[in-house]
């Protein structure tokens, strides 16, 4: 093979496990009337189908719902009220959905439509829920396909554009590498010298105020970001461990180009592994003051990257709810993890001492035996953390 254009972004592609893709209305729009780029749907299928085969999980955040909408509603004005937008999401979602379904499943994928809110990845309970299943999925070989649930969001609480989504969705499963798909092949140190090689950005260490200053507007009437809303998304990728790649969408097969290295894009590089960033979310979380005592057996099974389970819990002290931040307490009195808790403290006192069979046969609601998942906790202890390795793939 020739030498990649983006050598930094072709090594991360290369060794990621868990990739994020966002694609814009922009890309997938072939008019104003709601007609879709077929053709590129599906060679994104391909190349989607092919990093599937290379054992890599693919998620998907797609935008077009509102554009497809407008254009069978026969919304014609460039600015819509809310309740026009919602209704138009309402009714492209599903033209959205089914279409990106036929396109991976004619190459063998299944799909899974996932809408999300804000209070999806801001609220711990929803956190959690959003984050089983989008894990359960990929585990599952399936492309969850997440786009905002416009239908239900207001001006207030809306992400207002994909970008960020697609960053917090990569921040919640842990993805390696967040790949934004654009009508500019990378960030351009002048907006006004837009394919210009000389003022192309390759790659970005870090997201300082020289870095923001080089961001212009969105003219695309599709879309509603700009290069402002990418290098936010940019900022809360690698803050969470994850690389972020911006090239441009607009050729058929443009995320096999950014795979195979022929194609042009600016690299964000993330200086923690995305294990080490949610270690850090984790052990930084604010606690209520509750505690979670455990024995012996329990803190050997913790330091071997094991779940805690409640046959090991001895004793609960204070109120928490599902997705509740707790410390976890050895029999020496030390804090030994701390972790986001699966079930409430009036549900855990129940369990206490229980084998895991006894209390899934009891459990009607949500599967998770666990106290705390070896994914949502964090050893204090100095020795090594075995829990931070993944164990929901």
């Amino acid at each position: 093979m020739t030498k990649p254009v983006n050598a930094s972004a072709h090594a991360a592609l290369k060794e990621a496990g868990r990739i994020v893709i966002k694609v814009g209305s922009a890309l997938l729009m072939q008019d104003e009337h709601g007609n879709l780029r077929r053709d590129w749907m599906h060679a994104m299928a391909q190349d989607i189908a092919s990093l599937q085969n290379q054992g890599k999980e693919v998620t998907l955040v797609s935008s077009g719902a509102i554009a497809l909408g407008r254009g069978e509603l026969g919304l014609t004005r460039n600015t819509l009220t809310l309740e026009q937008s919602q209704a138009a999401a309402a009714t492209g979602q599903i033209a959205l959905a089914q279409a990106w379904r036929e396109v991976l499943a004619e190459q063998g994928c299944s799909g899974a439509q996932i809408l999300l809110t804000l209070d999806d990845t801001e609220q711990r309970r929803r956190y959690l829920n959003a984050r089983g299943t989008l894990n359960t999925l990929l585990g599952l070989k399936v492309v969850p396909i997440i786009n905002e649930n416009d239908t239900v969001a207001t001006q207030e609480i809306r992400y207002g554009d994909n970008d960020r989504l697609a960053a917090r969705v990569a921040a919640m499963i842990t993805s390696d590498c967040l790949i934004l798909l654009s009508d500019v092949d990378g960030l351009y140190a002048d907006k006004d010298r837009i394919g210009d090689a000389d003022a192309h950005i390759a790659d970005v260490q870090h997201l300082g105020e020289e870095i923001y200053a080089m961001a212009g507007t969105s003219e695309n009437r599709f879309s509603s970001g700009g290069m402002i809303t990418k290098l936010e998304a940019a900022r809360l990728a690698t803050q969470a461990g994850a690389h972020m790649i911006l090239g441009d969408g607009r050729p058929n097969h443009a995320l096999g180009g950014l795979v195979d290295g022929t194609s042009n894009c600016t690299f964000f590089r993330a200086h923690h592994s995305p294990h080490a960033a949610r270690k850090s979310f984790i052990a930084g979380s604010l606690q209520n003051g509750s505690r979670v005592h455990i024995d012996a057996g329990a803190a050997a099974a913790l330091h071997k990257g094991k779940s805690l389970l409640h046959i090991g819990v001895t004793r609960i002290e204070g109120q928490f709810e599902r997705g509740a931040c707790v410390a976890v307490i050895a029999a020496d009195g030390t804090e030994i993890a701390r972790g986001l808790v699966e079930h409430s403290d009036a549900a855990s006192r129940t369990f206490i001492g229980k084998q895991t069979d006894e209390i899934a046969a009891e459990l009607d609601y949500y599967g998770r035996t666990e106290l705390i998942h070896r994914d949502n906790l964090v050893l204090t202890h100095k020795q090594e953390d075995e829990a931070s390795r993944r164990g929901t793939k």
